[in-house]
């Protein structure tokens, strides 16, 4: 039976990711109906919070709230999309890429569907962000975090039809490349901010 990738099978996705491996693993789903039917959703989630929780409570990083005019506020929460929307494609695209290494399935759409499933528990964990406190949001992120870690071990040899060893090879050269272009962006956005481009926070 086919998977339909939608925003409503989220639930699905989350709590019986067994059985998503499963089809998956039999029937090739269609890329541009996984990312404009769930990705694109799931990745609005994360920004529209933060926009939400930035507004009515300013972000905690200390003691007292920063709050910043509205339209910094929603340029910064589109640069979080957009981000958010740049991590996704070339995670699946650098997934295809590594498939012909690891014997994998070089499905583009298996791999749009497998990076869906990996980033859809820290979409619904992003729900901290309606109340931006900086350890309160970590203390919440990083369990979602290993959560779409254990996904990406357990659905990827799966979903891409390889063995467990290169699947687990292959997961990790993958949680290499996210974490090299995570603090490449986190070194851009600071040279960036450094050098005036930033907003100028205020109280």
């Amino acid at each position: 039976m086919p998977v339909k990738f939608s925003i409503f099978s989220l639930a699905t996705v989350l709590f019986r990711p067994k059985a998503v491996f499963d089809a998956l693993a039999v029937n090739e789903p269609s890329a541009a109906k996984v990312f404009f039917g769930f990705a694109l959703w799931i990745g609005v989630l994360p920004p529209l919070f933060a926009y939400i929780g930035t507004m009515n409570f300013g972000w905690r990083l200390g003691v007292e709230p920063v709050f910043l005019p509205q339209h910094m506020v929603l340029a910064i929460s589109a640069a979080y999309f957009a981000a958010l929307l740049l991590g996704f494609l070339s995670s699946a695209v650098i997934a295809r890429w590594m498939a012909i290494t690891y014997d994998a399935s070089q499905s583009l759409g298996r791999c749009f569907a497998l990076m869906a499933i990996v980033g859809a528990p820290l979409a619904v964990g992003s729900v901290i962000h309606l109340y931006p406190h900086a350890f309160i949001n970590v203390l919440v992120l990083v369990p979602t975090l290993i959560w779409s870690m254990y996904l990406l071990y357990r659905g990827l040899p799966v979903v891409l039809q390889t063995g467990p060893n290169r699947g687990m090879l292959m997961a990790s050269a993958l949680i290499a490349y996210l974490l090299v272009a995570a603090v490449s962006l986190l070194g851009v956005t600071v040279a960036l901010w450094g050098s005036g481009l930033g907003p100028l926070i205020g109280y």
